[in-house]
């Protein structure tokens, strides 16, 4: 493993650091939004269905399920209090191995009881059982893709490509840990009129931030139109606590729910049954939320594979998105002189995955600094996280490594 079978390329970056460019944009969908449930749901079904496999065959057995709709509901919102008119519907797709050696895998079963605990552990007003319907539609996968499965090495079930990068910027930071710190057992039990659907929009502008936060709020603890925007008002000078506290902008603005207007009641407010808007107003599908490192970074290079659901073993969509950002930020540490990495992995069908078609890192470097003086060891750091490659297929099959 390693060496003269591996593609390796690095080179320097000229490029202004994302840190002294004038502007930026970030995103976070949070632990509610409905893109944010198909991703974290369909991810927990392949760690429970790598599980399965491996008590029942000691093995990892093909899947992808990384198709997924959560088709928004009805209800009707009041102020104390509003109803579930008709549930919300969660649809699983793709492929799964569902019979083995003439044994039966309940993959079904195991698909909808993983959503309804999922649902019991982090969405505090979702009944799964009342609020939410299951449709499975996992099939068996093709004979090619099970056939990779089966041989003494495996290899990449697609031609496909990955990127990542390190450090993560202050604007990436914040955004990523106000979402957390939002939806945090701490905030929830002091505010617990907020729900769990919650998405950050970051902006720099220089060095002056402006946020805006769309947050859910739940109707059976706001009475009427005057205590909502009382709460509000707590909840943003909360955020600009936290904002100022943990990050040094020079200048940070924060807007809460700009949808709002006082005096058209219902009409005016943010309210949901469910503390979701997937209980009546939006849907969610796989793939539109965010990136590996939990943000969606718009000055950032992207690729458009879905991570989530996608099985650990063989489909490089899920390791080489999580590879390429683990990679850059090794880099990024044990290699001095560096202001920032990018790390890109292509993949070739069949190819084994610790033998990329192409492993390059793009380095910005510091003042004064030639590639030629890191080259080296930046190769060494590559080689060294492609050799542990099998340890990052475990962590992912454990569950171990989030992906939203």
């Amino acid at each position: 493993m390693g060496g003269p079978s591996r593609n390796l390329f690095v080179d320097e970056l000229r490029q202004t650091p994302i840190e002294e460019q004038p502007l930026e944009i970030v995103e976070r969908k949070g632990l509610g939004h409905p893109d944010y449930i198909c991703d974290a749901v369909m991810n927990e079904v392949s760690v429970n269905l790598c599980a399965e496999y491996l008590k029942r065959f000691n093995t990892i057995l093909h899947h992808n399920v990384d198709k997924s709709l959560l088709v928004a509901g009805e209800a009707e919102i009041r102020f104390g209090g509003g109803r579930v008119l008709k549930p919300m519907l969660l649809v699983f797709g793709d492929r799964a191995t569902m019979e083995y050696e003439g044994a039966e895998v309940p993959v079904a079963e195991i698909a909808v009881e993983t959503a309804k605990e999922w649902f019991r552990k982090h969405m505090r007003f979702v009944d799964p059982e009342e609020h939410v319907r299951y449709q499975v539609e996992l099939k068996s996968g093709s004979p090619s893709l099970v056939d990779i499965f089966k041989r003494e090495k495996i290899g990449a079930n697609d031609t496909s490509a990955a990127v990542g990068y390190a450090p993560m910027s202050k604007t990436e930071k914040v955004v990523f840990d106000l979402e957390r710190f939002l939806n945090s057992r701490e905030f929830k039990r002091e505010f617990e009129e907020t729900g769990e659907d919650i998405k950050v929009m970051g902006f720099r502008l220089k060095d002056k931030l402006s946020l805006t936060v769309s947050m859910a709020f739940v109707d059976r603890f706001v009475p009427n139109e005057s205590y909502y925007f009382r709460v509000k008002d707590l909840v943003l000078e909360r955020i600009h606590e936290f904002v100022k506290e943990h990050f040094d902008f020079s200048e940070v603005r924060v807007d809460l729910n700009v949808l709002d207007r006082p005096g058209r009641g219902l009409g005016g407010v943010y309210l949901t049954v469910l503390g979701t808007s997937a209980d009546s107003g939006d849907s969610g599908q796989v793939g539109r939320g965010n990136r590996v490192n939990g943000v969606i970074p718009l000055n950032r290079p992207m690729c458009s594979e879905a991570a989530a659901g996608k099985n650990p073993v063989s489909h490089v969509g899920k390791i080489y998105n999580v590879l390429t950002h683990r990679m850059a930020d090794a880099i990024y540490r044990r290699v001095s002189g560096l202001r920032e990495v990018y790390v890109w992995l292509l993949s070739q069908i069949g190819r084994p995955i610790d033998e990329p078609l192409i492993a390059a890192a793009q380095v910005i470097l510091e003042p004064g600094v030639k590639l030629a003086e890191v080259r080296g060891e930046v190769e060494e750091v590559m080689n060294s996280e492609l050799d542990d490659i099998r340890e990052l297929v475990w962590e992912l099959a454990r569950g171990e490594i989030p992906i939203c």
